[in-house]
C-alpha cells in the first residue's frame, strides 16, 4: 500500500472474514488540507488478500480502536478510518514518516523512505518468483511496464541466477579444461 492509501483506508473495506482489503480512497494533505479522495487511478483502486497474520492484526486493532472510542467519548470523531489517531481523527501523513523513522533508528536499522516497503515487498515477491502481472495488480501500478522498470536490478539479478541455473548444461569450465 501507499502511505495514503493506508491512512484512506476504511473499514467498510476491510473483509476480516475473506481477509482482504478493497483500496478505494486514499488520505492526502493538499494545499495544506487533509482530503479523502479516491485512489490515485483507476488502477490504484484495487482488492489485495492479506496474510493470516495480518488479519489477526486488523482484529487486535480494531478491537483496540473500539477501547480507544470508549475512552474518548464525546471526543471521539466517528471517520471509519482503520488507523486514526486516538480520537478517532485522521492521521496525519508526516507522523506516519516520523514514527515509522523512530521505529526504524529503534531497531538500528539504516533509515529507509516509508515508500521503501513497497519496494521491498514487491522485490522479495519477485524473488520468490511471483510473476511480474501478479505484482503489478498488488501495487496498482498503471502498467506492467512501471513495474518492471522500477524492478529492474531486481529483473538482472534474478535473470543471472536463472541463467547461473543452465550453466551445468554447457559442460565444464574452460577454465577446469586447462
Amino acid at each position: 500500500m501507499r502511505r495514503g492509501e493506508a491512512l484512506g483506508l476504511r473499514w467498510e473495506d476491510v473483509d476480516l472474514v475473506e481477509g482482504t482489503i478493497t483500496m478505494a480512497m486514499q488520505l492526502q494533505r493538499v494545499a495544506g488540507k487533509l482530503r479523502h479522495d479516491e485512489t490515485k487511478t483507476d488502477d490504484s483502486t484495487r482488492m489485495v488478500a492479506l496474510p493470516q497474520p495480518r488479519v489477526r492484526a486488523l482484529r487486535r486493532h480494531r478491537a483496540q480502536q473500539a477501547a480507544d472510542r470508549l475512552g474518548a467519548g464525546d471526543l471521539w470523531t466517528d471517520s471509519d478510518l482503520v488507523f486514526t489517531t486516538r480520537k478517532g481523527t485522521p492521521t496525519e501523513p508526516r507522523n506516519i514518516n516520523r514514527t515509522f523513522d523512530a521505529l526504524v533508528k529503534r531497531a538500528g536499522g539504516q533509515r529507509i523512505r516509508f515508500h521503501d516497503l513497497r519496494h521491498s515487498c514487491a522485490t522479495l515477491l519477485f524473488a520468490q518468483g511471483v510473476d511480474l502481472q501478479t505484482i503489478r495488480d498488488l501495487l496498482g501500478h498503471s502498467s506492467i511496464g512501471v513495474t518492471s522498470a522500477i524492478y529492474v536490478d531486481v529483473l538482472r539479478e534474478v535473470q543471472r541466477d536463472a541463467v547461473d541455473r543452465l550453466g551445468h548444461l554447457f559442460g565444464p569450465d574452460a577454465e577446469s579444461d586447462t
